[in-house]
């Protein structure tokens, strides 16, 4: 029996296993923010790891956002050594899960298994992609026990949140080096066809506008800040995003209304805080000195990152040109340039051919809306063969009753394990 043989029959043999890990890791609720339980879950797969003959190490990113003694930014990183030097591959994913939100029908933490799926938070995003890779590492293992090289496997922190206290801290301390790492794939759902070479670039920033406070009986006294942002508000309507939706790629894009650059007000804030449900009293009567907006500006691998930054400086000037009295502030508070990996890469050809193999077909070319821990591999690493490849659908993350299909993480599973025979063997 060949290669591609055993590995199939063994990722067969142990379809019951992935159901089970994948169940149990969606049972652990790893919420982000505030970031709980990552020392569990990180523990529990340490365990099952060791087993399976990795070296195991917990690293914690002290001093990262959000770390604390009660949050620990906890990561898990294991490595498998071969019998003779070679490349290394390593799985990358990250354990945390956005909050639960309204709508569900199921227990958002029960891995309910029903028609071949399971849902949970974190099912789809990205609890069954990263027990496909333990599974596909565990059955090449098996099939192919004169390897050479190296597999890794990590869990780490933070992705739903900019990843810094996970695979940015790591990258930071050398962890992906290319000449400590060769080859990664970040099991994202992303359609377990289709192979994402990058994503868009994002610019998020903060936008305020000053005004005067006054007695609300007598705002002509005083100067509504909130008045100003809606100015802002009525411009970017009228002017900025027509002019967005202009903007086009050559980036696969997916879906088709990301190929586009696009502006998400992500909140507002204005006047008086809110105190909470437990405050039973009235409002005080005061002009808001004092208006907040979040954005979440998405570019394109063809925009110039200052240019992006300058329309809104223009958009906010031309206002102040025109409205009395009118102050702001724009605060950036991070950004991400685009990446895309060649599609020549190794780690590309090997995973399009496993997928041909395993599917029978030929594999996709998809670029992610939005970032993932790509952004981090390459920019503090300096590894550009990187991409991301994983069973689930995108539009399932984040949403209510997510779930991942069972047939979807073997046939993944049986992937990631071919890609590993073409590289190590």
């Amino acid at each position: 029996m060949d290669h591609a043989s055993r590995i199939r029959a063994e990722i067969d043999r142990r379809r019951d296993a992935l159901i089970a890990l994948t169940r149990e890791l969606i049972r652990i609720p790893t919420l982000n923010p505030p970031g709980r339980n990552y020392q569990e879950i990180c523990e529990f797969l340490a365990e099952r790891l060791a087993r399976s003959g990795f070296r195991v190490e917990l690293l914690r990113a002290t001093g990262t956002p959000g770390d604390s003694d009660a949050t620990p930014r906890w990561n898990l990183v294991a490595r498998r050594e071969g019998r003779a030097p070679g490349d290394c591959v390593h799985f990358n994913s990250h354990h945390d899960v956005v909050e639960v939100g309204h709508g569900w029908t199921r227990d958002p933490f029960g891995a309910e298994l029903e028609a071949g799926r399971i849902y949970g938070r974190g099912a789809c995003d990205m609890k069954g992609g990263l027990a496909a890779s333990v599974i596909a590492a565990e059955a090449f293992i098996a099939a192919c026990p004169e390897y050479r090289g190296a597999i890794e496997i990590s869990a780490t922190a933070d992705e739903e949140t900019g990843g810094y206290g996970g695979v940015a801290w790591l990258a930071e301390r050398g962890y992906f080096a290319p000449e400590r790492v060769q080859h990664v794939i970040i099991p994202e759902p992303l359609h377990k066809d289709q192979i994402c070479l990058g994503h868009r670039g994002v610019w998020w920033a903060e936008i305020e506008t000053h005004g005067r406070i006054a007695h609300g009986s007598m705002p002509f006294l005083g100067d509504s800040a909130i008045r100003h942002m809606g100015a802002v508000l009525e411009e970017m309507e009228a002017v900025l995003f027509p002019l967005l939706a202009t903007k086009r790629t050559a980036m696969p894009v997916i879906p088709e209304g990301a190929r586009q650059s696009t502006l998400n007000i992500n909140a507002i804030h204005g006047g008086e805080p809110d105190l909470g449900p437990a405050f039973t009293g009235l409002p005080a009567p005061c002009v808001a000195d004092r208006c907040r907006i979040v954005i979440d500006r998405r570019f394109l691998i063809e925009e110039d990152p200052e240019e992006v930054k300058a329309e809104v400086t223009r958009l906010m000037e031309r206002i102040r040109a025109r409205r009395p009295g009118f102050r702001y502030e724009i605060r950036t508070l991070f950004e991400v340039q685009p990446t895309m990996t060649d599609r020549d890469a190794p780690v590309v050809r090997s995973t399009a051919a496993a997928i041909e193999a395993v599917l029978g077909r030929e594999a996709g070319y998809v670029v992610s809306p939005g970032t993932y821990d790509q952004k981090h591999i390459d920019r503090i690493g300096r590894l550009k063969n990187c991409i991301a490849y994983g069973p689930g659908l995108l539009e399932l993350a984040h949403q209510p009753d997510e779930w991942i299909g069972i047939d979807d993480m073997a046939d993944a599973a049986k992937v990631m394990a071919l890609v590993l025979a073409e590289l190590l063997t």
